[in-house]
């Protein structure tokens, strides 16, 4: 069942990613809600099947998800934002690498506390993913207004770069309460003491940069091209940390975990 929603999702995404130009913007918008549906049902199956797996695909899928409801959400506030068929392909793309790379099942053993520091850590990936999505139509928009374009095409700048940097904030409040749970009850959570692996080193990176980025805009007015390549810094390091390592246990060392 979990495998016909995923590729019903990814159908449903490739519609409105493939004939965006040729679709009336209901049926885009009827499509992209359609695939929402499936691909948070598929979602919901996976975690609830007797075994449930997770992996760096799962983590990316969840985190297009993540980012989808934030787009419906804000499409109703914005009725002009305009991201529909790149987040398409993007949700399209993230449910066929979780259907082809499932991840390593979740221990049944773990603590209670093991899914609520793994949504905690999910969270803050779609938050920031959200905030990276939202600097990427910053940078289109500044595009567009030193092109003289239509200044009324899309979504104003000052309003973009506030979500933005709204996004931003609680992302990095979750990844820090995420970062802190792990140093302090790794053991609890994971049956191990906390170890400067990889994903560690990553993550603290991430967060670094991302105090940086918020210290920056709030003490140096830090803004436009300087503090979006900061965040795509940041949102590099955090993809690193986890789907960077998870990808490099699963497919090129071939390992569960």
């Amino acid at each position: 069942m979990g495998l016909w929603l995923g590729l019903a999702a990814a159908a449903a995404y490739a519609v409105p990613a493939l004939a965006a130009a040729s679709l009336q913007a209901s049926s885009a918008r009827a499509a992209l809600w359609l695939a929402w549906v499936l691909h948070g049902s598929a979602l919901a199956w996976a975690m609830l099947e007797p075994t449930p797996r997770f992996g760096f695909a799962s983590a990316l899928s969840v985190t297009a998800w993540l980012v989808l409801t934030v787009y419906a959400i804000e499409r109703q506030l914005f009725p002009q934002l305009q991201a529909r068929w790149a987040l398409a392909a993007l949700g399209s793309v993230a449910v066929l690498l979780a259907l082809v790379f499932p991840g390593s099942a979740l221990p049944l053993s773990a603590t209670a506390w093991l899914p609520l520091h793994l949504a905690l850590g999910i969270s803050a990936y779609g938050l920031l993913a959200a905030a990276v999505v939202h600097a990427a139509l910053m940078t289109r928009a500044e595009r567009r207004i030193r092109l003289a374009e239509d200044p009324h095409s899309g979504m104003p700048l000052l309003t973009l770069e506030r979500l933005t940097f709204r996004f931003v904030t609680a992302g990095f409040v979750l990844l820090t309460a995420t970062l802190a749970a792990g140093m302090l009850f790794s053991e609890a959570l994971y049956g191990r003491a906390w170890r400067w692996d990889h994903k560690a080193v990553f993550s603290v990176l991430s967060w670094l940069t991302f105090a940086a980025l918020l210290i920056g805009r709030k003490r140096f007015g830090w803004r436009g091209r300087s503090a979006v390549r900061v965040l795509y810094a940041g949102a590099l390091l955090l993809l690193l940390a986890y789907v960077g390592s998870r990808f490099a246990l699963e497919v090129v060392l071939g390992r569960a975990a």
